[in-house]
């Protein structure tokens, strides 16, 4: 059963909302990141990085930087553009655009789901970058950002969110990428009823956030071996329905040929598959199809059966085939989260502008991938394995700061 906790937010005021709440900051060129903090006096921004465009810095990820965090947040809240929840609560939130809405629950995962498999995952988590995550939650003690989570519905739910979503939000606003943000407060009656629906659920899967995940889990056992039982025990997530997730795919460009010309590398593919070059450039329409662009020209290749292992969580997938039988052997890539000849393009960037990407010779190859479904997702978590890197560009993206949970409520 999934255990789903309700939590006293962290939340900015009302007529505040639309300027706190930010994308990460990693998503912002830097001149418009530069704009943001000097313009937005409320941006959480300004307590994300601390220190952008002073002279005197910390070291980055440094405890001595995870403290002007937390004290950012504390003058935050002492200023009032933050403030907290007198009751638990969990919280509906829907985004919305002109392509698609998605609608989900904002609650507290359990960490002894995460350890006990209810919470199944699906992609290997580096343990540098872990570690540093888990040291920002012992110095600052919060999760801004929520771990998208994936849940088979029900009606029972699914009524409940309807009843919710008749009522007027507490947030209403529109941001400058012309997406859309509510935010309920779900009372208390509601609140019960989700989180023993839930109770029912059998497992959900982390759709994004696997490092949060993993840091947050990590901070839990370091607070149980110093006899904090219970601190720390919940993390920040965002439920979604699985069949409303979006999920794309991630191209691949590769900087060199190996040493071959374009004519010898493309024979070469011709053994996995057959190869033909296409009228009009376009991104793969099936599974096992490939699309390939090199030297100014598309091709699609179809990906032979025999190469194909249906059984096999992984070995199934176009992303593994593609390192398998072209990356690794023919351009020498041997390890995706190393190499520095390769890059990886979410499905969302458009067309062209991967191929731009190679016409004007920063890469010498480019493949595009057709998307895998939730249902492979699922089935590699199930097996307890991990998809090949960058294999899922999940959407929604959430908004930091709307939400804020205290670890150490």
């Amino acid at each position: 059963m999934a255990i789903l906790h309700p939590f006293r937010a962290i939340r900015p005021v009302r007529d505040k909302v639309h300027l706190v709440a930010t994308r990460p900051y990693y998503s912002y060129k830097n001149n418009v990141l530069k704009a943001k903090i000097e313009d937005n006096p409320y941006t959480l921004l300004h307590i994300i990085n601390p220190e952008f465009n002073k002279t005197l810095r910390t070291r980055a990820n440094s405890p001595e930087r995870f403290e002007l965090v937390k004290k950012g947040y504390e003058s935050f809240q002492a200023k009032g553009i933050l403030i907290q929840d007198a009751e638990p609560h969990l919280y509906l939130y829907r985004q919305s655009s002109a392509e698609r809405s998605y609608t989900g629950i904002i609650g507290g995962a359990d960490a002894e789901d995460y350890l006990n498999d209810v919470i199944k995952k699906h992609e290997a988590t580096l343990t540098a970058r872990e570690a540093v995550f888990t040291e920002y939650l012992e110095v600052v003690g919060l999760n801004a950002e929520p771990v998208l989570m994936s849940y088979e519905g029900n009606e029972r739910i699914d009524a409940i969110i309807a009843s919710i979503l008749t009522e007027r939000p507490e947030y209403e606003f529109s941001t400058t990428d012309l997406i859309k943000h509510e935010l309920w407060l779900i009372d208390p009656v509601k609140t019960e009823v989700l989180v023993r629906c839930f109770e029912q659920i059998p497992a959900t899967y982390i759709a994004d956030g696997h490092h949060r995940s993993a840091s947050s889990v990590a901070y839990y056992l370091q607070q149980q071996a110093k006899g904090n039982l219970h601190k720390g025990r919940k993390f920040l997530c965002y439920y979604v329905q699985e069949e409303d997730l979006k999920i794309l795919e991630f191209q691949r460009l590769v900087k060199h040929l190996n040493g071959q010309t374009s004519e010898t590398f493309l024979k070469q593919m011709e053994q996995w598959g057959t190869l033909t070059e296409m009228r009009t450039p376009r991104k793969p329409q099936k599974k096992h199809e490939i699309t390939v662009f090199i030297d100014q020209k598309c091709f699609s290749l179809i990906l032979n059966e025999s190469l194909i292992q249906k059984d096999h969580p992984t070995l199934c997938l176009d992303a593994e085939l593609l390192t398998q039988w072209i990356l690794q052997p023919l351009l020498n890539i041997q390890d995706l989260k190393t190499s520095q000849d390769i890059s990886f393009i979410p499905g969302n960037t458009p067309f062209n502008e991967v191929l731009n990407q190679v016409n004007d010779g920063s890469y010498a190859v480019a493949f595009f991938l057709y998307p895998i479904t939730m249902q492979e997702v699922k089935r590699v978590a199930d097996h307890g394995m991990y998809m090949p890197p960058k294999s899922t560009w999940v959407e929604p993206k959430l908004r930091s700061g709307l939400t804020i949970m205290n670890l150490h409520d």
